[in-house]
């Protein structure tokens, strides 16, 4: 039941970003902060040296400390199995490398390229994957908001502690829409490009714990 639950939630926010994308938002939301002569917080230095190279510090900080803890637990570690704590390390790894090779085939440039905001290229949909716009590409979808939503894996594990669990999910949603939002602010991103980071992230969480299940089936199957 819940396994069929989460599978409708994802499809369904599946549903709400492909309306996001047909909707044409992208553009007018990133002219919020941007205009003609570029996007004034692209270099303020809360948000390329704290929001931006502090989290994704942060961020890898955390992976390589449930690394650890997959081995030497420590913590509220201690509580979990070695299966769970090895999910919980390796979900955002997985999560953030899936964003990341997508994000390395895009045609699609960041805002502070687009002609509209002082630079050269024109705006094409990231759907139209190989169509070059006249910019450097490789910006969708948002590499910097997985240092956010990358750990959306430890709703799962701890799925059976459910306030731990409601924690968690809203620690990573929030953790990755401020990082996701600061790069909006600077030029780096357009909304949808967050918003894709975050699917993807969640996907990638959720089909990861129902393969744990499977395994852990089989394995309760054979004892």
């Amino acid at each position: 039941m819940e396994n069929e639950k989460q599978g409708w939630a994802t499809v369904l926010a599946l549903g709400a970003l492909l309306a996001w994308d047909a909707s044409g938002w992208d553009v007018p939301v990133a002219a919020w902060f941007g205009t003609a002569q570029g996007f004034a917080l692209r270099d303020d230095w809360v948000m390329s040296t704290v929001f931006h190279e502090g989290g994704r510090f942060l961020a890898w900080a955390l992976v390589l400390a449930l690394c650890v803890g997959a081995v030497l637990p420590f913590g509220p570690l201690r509580r979990l199995s070695t299966a769970r704590r090895i999910q919980l390390a390796v979900t955002p790894i997985v999560g953030a490398l899936a964003v990341s090779v997508i994000k390395s085939t895009s045609a699609s440039s960041c805002p502070w390229d687009m002609h509209v905001f002082g630079g050269v290229a024109q705006h094409v949909s990231h759907w139209q994957w190989t169509t070059p716009d006249g910019g450097s590409g490789h910006c969708f979808p948002a590499g910097h908001a997985t240092a956010g939503f990358s750990f959306l894996g430890g709703y799962f594990v701890y799925r059976e502690q459910p306030q731990i669990a409601r924690r968690w999910l809203l620690g990573s949603l929030l953790a990755g829409t401020v990082f996701g939002l600061a790069q909006q602010m600077r030029g780096a991103h357009y909304t949808s490009h967050t918003l894709w980071s975050a699917w993807l992230c969640w996907t990638v969480a959720w089909l990861g714990d129902m393969l744990y299940q499977h395994v852990a089936g089989d394995r309760y199957a054979r004892a």
